[in-house]
């Protein structure tokens, strides 16, 4: 049985090449680190991982933690004597339409902004690079020379060799069975072989955080799915430096691998695997061959590439891999439980953003904040209710397939859908609403007119809803628009020392009278933005706060981490539906419906009051989000229609449209 410390600074429970890393990096700022696997390092995914380096990523933040992965596995042979394989090899991107192109040229764009080189190639320059590509129905490519590859295994015995010689102490055979908590705080693991207190714990255990958190108390919505490729048998002449090839358009990656190509897929509907739980004694572990699945992929592949047919297949692997309901991995301190951290969910990325990751995570527990903007990955993006089993299962599918699929602007997630509804849900289908998702809420995006169908038609230019949105932004302009803002956030914060401990967290003086409603930020001890929002106070110690629904989870675990004891923070964004009434013309139609004083004198704007609207009670709040005259008005679920039916009738004649998010916007 191994020995155990009795205490240490932090434990990291996963020894794949995420753990390895953070391991790594907490040692190396002088943090005591105790390392826990349950089999042997390497034994859950990193073992089967591609070992793809590719440097762009979708933000300035995520591109400099790719980066910083590519500089430190290049530099680990030197420093601990193991070999990682790193071949920058460059990697090569190619489209057979001018729709896939104009993607391949933004992010040849974006690169150019970010310090990271990129060619655009022309289909022949392509073959010379790629000899065995099929470019003939090709439009162009692009080509990124600081792209690499390096071996998954080495690599991961590198991280762990350096973490060694910095302290820490890593520890295989050992299964963590739960996470411990005090009074809603890690304090350290129960293991098979005894308890290890500790100041932090870290979850980086792939396809198994999902339950560990669960048992703790957090949310950490992940799906492991089955991930396929297949290497062909030796090539003669294949070069070892052969740039990786991404072709999208047909779900496809392929790499030089020790003389023979291997090709991976990311098929359009993926298969997620153990969505009840994934067993404790996986390890090493391969799933069954499915051609029927992967086979019309493969096909597709064997277009671009030739030579995957012509060699012969070698190997058929089937492994599963770790995936999120959005794509994106998760880093940061869970806000359901302190001292709790999270580094999971690589979405078939781990290996090319655990260097960045490691770094990343070590410095957030070290000095209290990552040193950059790593809002992409934050673990408080995730809602509750994404764990749900069914509902990973679904979206998990979907979102790994949507990897290599066209990333279009404004682009919606087709499974998983209806989560949260406003009230008015029904009535705005019937109005023609083409509704989007955010943070699980259905909201009115555009609104069809008569006769047109409301469902995107995506492409790079303007989209079929751009007219549409337009009249609605006119509306909103010169008449009346009408806009759901149910999804909005809303925190009630209450009890003595209200006041004074929100004006500690916001930026802007919200220490007026009741009912006045000021707009602030939340700032960090750096001076830094945490949150932007509205502060209204209800009463003395009563105050309303509104904020946007995609930092629902995180503005909350903000705000709870600045409050005296004495001081509750509540969650009651479903229950109050709010009507926005934006535009010139806001006032004559409210004025129509109810007795309250609307001018300015008698309600200022920035100021909140009580009154009824069609004889339903209502806050209504002076404040715009669209440069107009307008009130928003809350209301209790079971009026929120009739208020809804009240104005949009009264609107009629004053030129009132549905508007939705994108106008708002």
């Amino acid at each position: 049985m191994p020995d155990l410390p009795a205490r240490t600074d932090v434990v990291v429970i996963g020894g794949g090449i995420v753990g390895c890393s953070i391991a790594y990096h907490l040692a190396h700022r002088g943090q005591d680190v105790v390392l826990l696997e349950q089999a042997q390092l390497t034994a859950g995914t990193t073992w089967h991982a591609a070992g793809l380096v590719g440097q762009l990523k979708s933000t300035k933040s995520m591109t400099a933690l790719a980066k910083y992965s590519a500089d430190l596995y290049a530099r680990l042979e030197d420093e601990t004597g193991q070999a990682t394989g790193l071949r920058m090899t460059g990697s090569l991107s190619v489209a057979a339409d001018d729709e896939r192109m104009e993607e391949l040229l933004r992010g040849a764009a974006m690169a150019s902004t970010l310090g990271v080189e990129a060619q655009v190639l022309e289909p022949a320059e392509a073959s010379a690079r790629w000899p065995l590509l099929n470019a003939s129905d090709l439009v162009g490519a692009v080509y990124f020379p600081g792209d690499g590859k390096v071996d998954p295994v080495d690599t991961t015995a590198a991280l762990a060799k350096g973490a060694r010689q910095s302290g820490a102490r890593i520890v295989e055979g050992v299964r963590v069975e739960r996470v411990l908590v005090d009074e809603g705080r890690a304090t350290g693991v129960a293991t098979s072989a005894g308890d290890v207190s500790a100041g932090h714990v870290v979850i980086a255990a792939g396809m198994w955080s999902r339950e560990l958190a669960a048992a703790a108390g957090a949310a950490v919505p992940l799906q492991a799915c089955e991930h396929f490729y297949v290497v062909t048998e030796p090539i003669a002449g294949l070069s070892p430096d052969l740039p990786t090839l991404r072709d999208p358009g047909n779900y496809t990656y392929v790499k030089e691998e020790a003389g023979k190509l291997l090709a991976g897929f990311f098929e359009p509907v993926a298969k997620p695997w153990a969505v009840d739980g994934i067993p404790t004694d996986f390890a090493f572990g391969r799933l069954p061959e499915d051609w029927d699945h992967v086979g019309p992929i493969f096909e597709r592949s064997v277009h671009r590439v030739p030579a995957l047919a012509e060699a012969g297949i070698h190997t058929f692997f089937n492994g599963p891999e770790s995936f999120t309901p959005d794509g994106r991995y998760y880093l940061g301190e869970t806000p359901e439980v302190g001292g709790l951290w999270v580094a999971a969910g690589f979405n078939s990325v781990g290996i090319q953003s655990a260097g960045g990751a490691g770094k990343a995570l070590a410095d957030w527990i070290v000095d209290g904040h990552p040193g950059l903007d790593l809002w992409d990955v934050d673990i408080r993006r995730a809602q509750p209710y994404q764990a749900d089993p069914g509902y990973l299962g679904e979206r998990a599918s979907e979102s790994l397939g949507l990897l290599y699929a066209m990333h279009w602007p404004f682009l919606q997630y087709e499974t998983a859908r209806g989560v949260f509804t406003s009230p008015f849900h029904h009535r705005l289908a019937a109005a023609g609403a083409c509704f989007g998702e955010v943070a699980g809420w259905e909201r009115p995006n555009w609104y069809a007119p008569p006769g047109v169908a409301p469902r995107y038609e995506y492409s790079y230019g303007r989209q079929n809803w751009f007219e549409h949105s337009a009249a609605e932004h006119v509306a909103a302009r010169e008449a009346v628009a009408l806009f759901d803002q149910s999804s909005f956030a809303k925190y009630l914060v209450e009890g003595p020392g209200a006041q004074a401990a929100l004006q500690q967290v916001c930026a802007n003086d919200v220490g007026g009278v009741p009912g006045d409603v000021v707009y602030t930020q939340w700032l960090n001890e750096r001076g830094g933005v945490e949150a932007d929002l509205t502060v209204t106070r209800l009463a003395e110690d009563r105050y309303l706060v509104v904020t946007a629904a995609a930092t629902r989870v995180r503005d909350l675990d903000w705000l709870r981490r600045h409050l005296p004891s004495e001081v509750a923070a509540r969650d009651v964004t479903e229950e109050l539906p709010v009507l926005g009434v934006m535009g010139p013309r806001a006032r004559e139609l409210l004025a129509g419906l109810t007795t309250a004083d609307l001018s300015n004198d008698g309600f200022p704007f920035g100021t909140a009051q009580q009154i009824e609207v069609a004889g339903v009670p209502v806050r209504a709040l002076r404040l715009s989000y669209v440069g107009e005259l307008g009130w928003e008005l809350y209301a209790a679920p079971d009026d929120a229609v009739a208020l809804y039916d009240a104005v949009a009738e009264a609107g009629g004649p004053l030129g009132l449209r549905h508007a939705g998010m994108h106008a708002m916007n």
